[in-house]
């Protein structure tokens, strides 16, 4: 059930945050467009990251040929993220559940659960790294410190929006500093003096198969912050400069996985049987004893900020999934219910995982892009090239509404454009036939953007996009009490 009232100055004065997946109206609306370049920035600034970086090497790849397939991968998957997070301010919605508009109130079922897969398969790597990194320090084993950070992360997720946004900020400073020590300690040792360098390279060099995996990783992974990053700007106002917002997010988001990403290529060339902790310890403590402790362990600060983001997500997705079928009332009960309910899955899964988990980070990257991309694609030609961003938001909330309960052309978009995608599939449990064919290299997200995409746009042709704007008109008054739709720029 969507909630259009405006929040009491008693609610206002909470820390606690009292929008769910409805709308924001926009006398609610609050923030800076620059805060989005630093959250973004120490959101991706995390162990895993760091971790996407090895694949390279470890296949084979020099650090140089690691380094450029992740400037290119990183770059590409972050041009569609960026562009998602001009949604957030327009829609005033979080952003999975913008997808009805094209899925429908329960054809959306189909990514939504592919989103939740991403959701929950970072918070089980993140809850690894973490307790690894405190056990630097610390005594007690997984069974101990896992529940313990999955309940923090999910503390930090009831508060909400403006805390995650509050602790990225402040943490981005704190990152830059320490990582750059520990980049120039990695540079000096591992490459300034050339010996190790020149070792690695009469092993490593070019390898198609393995430039192409780690360029797929790396936009696979930024390309998996789409789902959520109008969760964090949806309180913007909604007439934000849209230019400004990508590029913030742009360079937040692309700048630091391309310097961690590369940081964990040049680690994994350089140190044998590389693991994010030890190398950044080992690294660290080369400037003196106890200095990569204190950088493991900001990073694990990261990693709880990072999962109360995944988990606040996973929240918000899994209540609009179950909004689709049956109409909730997103209370703050049901957020700690939600929130408890992804914790559970996630130390469930946490505690099944191989201790030699790297195998397994690399197949849920890929599969996270298998999976997102033909939503990604779907999703941003409606909104840019299809509706150009006017939407009746009401009547995402209502069953019989416009956008109807099963939307073919978007569920058909993309089931064609996933199948489309499966001959090129590259994982570690199976090769499709293209990707045989083409010497192991992994082109299924180019397929998958294509297919979907332009089938969405070919499919909308014949949108009666006229009856949306008497639609369109009827949900402004409802949600705003004036005559400008939502969507509408008023400059």
């Amino acid at each position: 059930m969507m909630s259009t009232a405006p929040v009491s100055s008693a609610q206002r004065d909470s820390i606690l945050e009292t929008r769910s997946i409805d709308y924001v109206p926009r006398a609610e609306r609050h923030g800076k467009v620059w805060h989005q370049g630093p959250f973004w920035f120490a959101g991706n600034f995390v162990l895993p990251t760091l971790v996407t970086g090895f694949i390279g090497p470890v296949l084979g790849l020099s650090v140089g040929w690691s380094i450029l397939a992740v400037v290119l991968g990183a770059g590409i998957g972050t041009f569609f993220m960026a562009f998602h997070a001009n949604q957030g301010p327009r829609m005033g919605l979080p952003q999975m559940i913008q997808s009805r508009a094209q899925f429908g109130r329960r054809g959306v079922i189909v990514p939504f659960t592919a989103t939740v897969f991403v959701y929950v398969g970072f918070l089980v790597f993140d809850v690894i790294l973490a307790t690894q990194g405190l056990q630097l320090v610390l005594p007690g084993n997984k069974l101990v410190w896992y529940p313990i950070l999955i309940t923090v992360s999910i503390v930090i997720a009831v508060i909400g929006h403006d805390l995650l946004h509050f602790i990225q900020r402040w943490l981005t400073g704190l990152l830059v500093a320490v990582f750059s020590i520990i980049t120039v300690l990695a540079i000096v040792n591992y490459s300034g003096v050339g010996a190790a360098l020149a070792t690695d390279e009469t092993t490593l060099g070019w390898n198609t198969t393995a430039f192409l995996v780690q360029f797929s990783l790396a936009a696979g992974y930024n390309i998996s912050y789409a789902v959520y990053v109008s969760d964090y700007t949806r309180y913007l106002p909604q007439n934000v400069s849209a230019p400004k917002l990508i590029t913030w997010v742009y360079v937040g988001a692309a700048g630091s996985a391309i310097w961690l990403m590369s940081l964990g290529a040049l680690l994994a060339a350089n140190i044998p049987n590389a693991d994010a902790i030890g190398a950044v310890k080992e690294v660290g403590d080369t400037l003196f004893p106890g200095f990569g402790t204190f950088a493991v362990l900001l990073s694990v600060v990261a990693l709880l900020s990072i999962m109360g983001v995944n988990a606040y997500g996973a929240m918000l997705t899994g209540t609009s999934a179950v909004d689709g079928f049956k109409r909730v009332r997103p209370t703050q009960g049901l957020r700690v219910i939600g929130l408890s309910a992804v914790g559970l899955l996630t130390l469930l899964i946490a505690l099944l995982i191989p201790d030699a988990y790297l195998g397994s980070f690399t197949d849920f990257v890929i599969m996270m892009l298998y999976f997102l991309v033909p939503w990604t694609a779907v999703n941003l030609v409606d909104f840019y090239l299809v509706r150009h961003g006017k939407y009746a938001i009401a009547e995402i909330f209502t069953p019989k509404g416009i956008y109807g309960n099963w939307a073919w052309r978007g569920v058909t978009a993309y089931l064609i454009g996933f199948v489309a995608m499966i001959p090129f599939f590259y994982t570690s449990f199976y090769v499709g036939p293209a990707a045989a064919a083409l010497g192991g290299a992994d082109l299924s997200f180019v397929v998958g953007l294509l297919v979907s995409g332009v089938l969405y746009y070919v499919f909308s042709g014949n949108l009666d996009l006229r009856a949306e704007d008497v639609a369109r008109a009827a949900s402004e008054r409802t949600l705003e009490g004036t005559g400008h739709a939502v969507g509408e720029r008023s400059d």
